[in-house]
């Protein structure tokens, strides 16, 4: 690693403040992405901000008709929170998909949505429910949030606070995971509300993305038929040792299936 100041606020005016004396600091969450990063010696900020003593970024609530859950709350409270089962059984299910018990453990988030891995399976669920992912100053839809390859709508210094999802009529996500990392080589996460459907895509992009066509078919018939015909085009899609592009393409159509049958 390289030689960087540490903090480890205890509120956000208290996290903010450091960012903004900072010459280029950065917000640390869970550290799963970041801390490796460090040690590779890929980054070198001059302020890493920790933020895991902050308990106004905790917690999960259940209001009406949304799920609010604390930036930096880690995967497996998610996972393992009867409220959300209760409410978003999907969601909870996602969260108990991500890596291993470590990572769950550990990772947060707040943090992986503002990391926005390609592989990563909360975007698809932001982008799945129709989420908003709220900062310090201001409420983003997860539809404009995520913008391309580590890339996201924050701009310098701004702090992912809570992330809220609304809740759906019928939802599921399923994956096609990478055996060792866990990470989504395709994942589909597939909802219904009030009629509207989503069918958001992690693993295959450069960044999750909604297949119009999919919500489309399954709008006049939510069945698995309905998106079986459906062909992907993997022009665009990543292309690596654990997958071609043509692969993943054809994991879309597959994954979506899965994810109708699962949410119907």
């Amino acid at each position: 690693m390289y030689e960087f100041n540490f903090n480890r606020p205890a509120s956000i005016a208290d996290a903010l403040t450091a960012i903004a004396d900072a010459d280029d600091g950065q917000f640390m969450a869970g550290g799963q992405t970041m801390i490796p990063v460090l040690k590779q010696r890929l980054a070198m900020p001059s302020d890493v901000v920790e933020l895991a003593n902050i308990d106004d970024l905790k917690g999960i609530a259940v209001d009406g008709g949304t799920v609010t859950i604390g930036a930096m709350t880690p995967h497996s409270e998610v996972h393992n929170s009867l409220e959300v089962a209760d409410a978003i059984p999907a969601l909870a299910d996602l969260a108990g998909m991500i890596g291993d018990p470590h990572v769950r453990n550990r990772g947060t988030i707040g943090g992986s949505v503002a990391n926005n891995d390609p592989a990563a399976d909360y975007p698809a669920a932001v982008v799945g429910l129709g989420a908003t992912v709220v900062t310090d100053r201001r409420e983003i839809a997860g539809d404009d949030f995520f913008v391309d390859l580590f890339e996201t709508a924050l701009v310098e210094g701004e702090l992912i606070t809570a992330v809220r999802f609304p809740l759906p009529d019928k939802a599921a996500y399923m994956k096609f995971p990478n055996p060792a990392s866990r990470y989504a080589i395709v994942g589909v996460f597939v909802s219904q509300s009030n009629g509207d459907v989503r069918v958001a895509v992690t693993g295959a992009g450069p960044c999750v993305f909604r297949e119009v066509a999919m919500e489309t078919a399954l709008a006049a018939d939510f069945s698995a038929d309905a998106v079986a015909g459906i062909s992907v085009s993997g022009d665009d899609f990543n292309n690596d040792i654990h997958a071609s592009a043509e692969y993943r393409a054809h994991l879309v159509t597959v994954m979506a299936k899965r994810a109708v049958i699962k949410a119907g």
